[in-house]
């Protein structure tokens, strides 16, 4: 792609600006991309019903194109244009969970092009709550499919500085909005199905979800078991490495004493090696001899909030391993473990 002066407009998350906005709608209709913040990470946006500019997506993020897009909407109205039907049970989660970082995976209408949904008769949609980005919806007059602002394979971007690290050149406008409040992407669930199916976990637990329509499973992927004839491309964030800094991540998982011996000895190890190690845990109370150590949080919210951030400081910090306590599987740390297992070129059961 021909290199572009990157714009990095500050914008007020609770009021936006109505000029920025309408310079950033006036770039999306013109068939250009632009990065805007969502409640879950940053987004690279572009008219979903424009099979031109959908491409530029594909090609500024070196995405595979058999990977779906998640198209945003701002109205329900928007909605039923979008798909051919929306079953009782997937109203009950619209009305629960939007806006929110629940993404719906129904089958898709005639004006969607298959470019936008990787080839496929269904679409990903949701609803985002972050005001910028309902504000640029509306003001853009049509949905718009946002991957989120990366490289495809690098951890999600949470702030506008991550989004110019990789996309500076690339994407003409970026809208800063400061980080994003959730900081891992929306759930996404099959709804086209007899039982729903989780296909990403994400801001919203299957537990949740469970409270308001009953039963919902996994995807087998999601818990190591896929068949080889089982679809893995339904939803992003399934068939393809994700998440990765440049440094090796390895996971350690297992009761806190013995995760903690282990990551002890591990980081020695690494550093007789001659490695510059991370480590980034949830206890306070791990005081292994690593060159960094990043505290997560000591709650899941927190976690999932600092994730991405904390595996690009690594990278920042040009640290060669990154070793990760594991936390428990409970309502969002499914999402949380998804996402370090993607990233991770190994994990450790002790």
């Amino acid at each position: 792609m021909k290199p572009v002066k990157t714009e990095v407009l500050r914008i007020n998350s609770r009021r936006p600006n109505d000029s920025i906005i309408a310079r950033a709608s006036k770039l999306i209709n013109s068939g250009e991309i632009v990065a805007f913040p969502t409640e879950t990470v940053y987004g690279l946006g572009a008219n979903a019903l424009d099979p031109s500019a959908i491409s530029k997506i594909y090609q500024m993020k070196g995405r595979p194109s058999d990977n779906p897009l998640i198209v945003h909407i701002a109205d329900m109205k928007t909605l039923r244009g979008l798909v051919s039907e929306i079953s009782p049970r997937a109203m009950r989660i619209i009305k629960k969970f939007w806006p929110g970082p629940v993404t719906l995976v129904l089958k898709k209408s005639k004006i969607v092009p298959k470019v936008t949904t990787g080839g496929l008769d269904t679409i990903a949609v949701r609803m985002p709550r972050n005001r910028i980005a309902l504000a640029l919806i509306k003001k853009s007059g049509f949905p718009i499919a946002a991957p989120s602002a990366n490289i495809s394979g690098r951890p999600s971007p949470t702030n506008a500085s991550h989004v110019k690290d990789d996309l500076d050149g690339k994407v003409k406008m970026i809208l800063d909005g400061g980080s994003t409040e959730i900081g891992i992407e929306s759930t996404v669930i099959d709804m086209t199905l007899r039982t729903p199916v989780i296909l990403r976990p994400g801001g919203i637990s299957k537990e949740s979800i469970e409270d308001e329509i009953g039963e919902v499973r996994f995807h087998d992927s999601l818990l190591g078991l896929r068949r080889s004839t089982e679809k893995i491309n339904k939803s992003p964030g399934m068939k393809y490495r994700h998440y990765s800094p440049n440094a090796r991540v390895v996971i350690v998982e297992g009761s806190r004493i013995r995760a903690k011996a282990k990551i002890i000895e591990l980081t020695e190890k690494l550093k007789d090696e001659g490695k510059k190690v991370s480590i980034m845990t949830a206890s306070k109370s791990l005081k292994p001899n690593a060159d960094s150590v990043q505290y997560m949080g000591n709650t899941l919210d927190t976690i999932a909030r600092n994730l991405f951030a904390n595996l690009r400081k690594a990278d920042s910090d040009h640290i060669d391993v990154i070793v990760v306590q594991g936390i428990h599987y409970n309502n969002t740390g499914f999402a949380i473990m998804n996402r370090l297992k993607k990233a991770a070129a190994e994990t450790i059961k002790v």
